[in-house]
């Protein structure tokens, strides 16, 4: 007899099934931070209105991965559209101490990919209305600086 493949609704006593955790170090997770917080915010304010109602861990298992399942969605669809552009932006974030400033050149191209490829945005809350987002400046105030 074949399995059924239908979902399994959340029952509040019922134990979860395992979730597999993200496997990606802070670099990678810092690297597509807009796109997740685009793509999972419905998600992540689900979650975080569940915390504020009740501080027990238990009591937002089900929102919590529902957060960890789309962020693990946005990390696939960007490894399997943009695999060059988001290692490169990645890897210099880990070189350079996660400071996203140290890698705009190697942001442009994942940002164009994953605006072309996946549709994603990148809007940067509470950036002032009529000014150039801050990572579509071509030549930025604040640069490297050799120490």
């Amino acid at each position: 007899m074949a399995e059924s493949s239908a979902p399994v609704p959340v029952v509040a006593n019922d134990p979860l099934p395992p979730l597999q955790e993200l496997g990606a170090t802070s670099a990678p997770l810092k690297s597509a931070a807009y796109f997740i917080g685009d793509q999972c915010k419905e998600f992540n304010e689900d979650f975080m209105l569940c915390k504020n109602e009740n501080r027990d861990p238990a009591h937002c298992l089900a929102e919590g991965r529902k957060v960890t399942r789309c962020a693990a969605d946005v990390l696939n669809k960007l490894r399997a559209a943009c695999v060059q552009e988001f290692e490169a932006h990645w890897n210099c974030l880990e070189w350079n101490n996660q400071y996203y400033y140290a890698c705009r050149k190697e942001e442009r191209p994942l940002n164009a990919c994953a605006f072309t490829k996946l549709g994603y945005k990148k809007e940067i809350p509470g950036s002032p209305e009529g000014k150039t987002p801050i990572h579509l400046i071509e030549r930025p105030y604040f640069k490297r600086q050799q120490k």
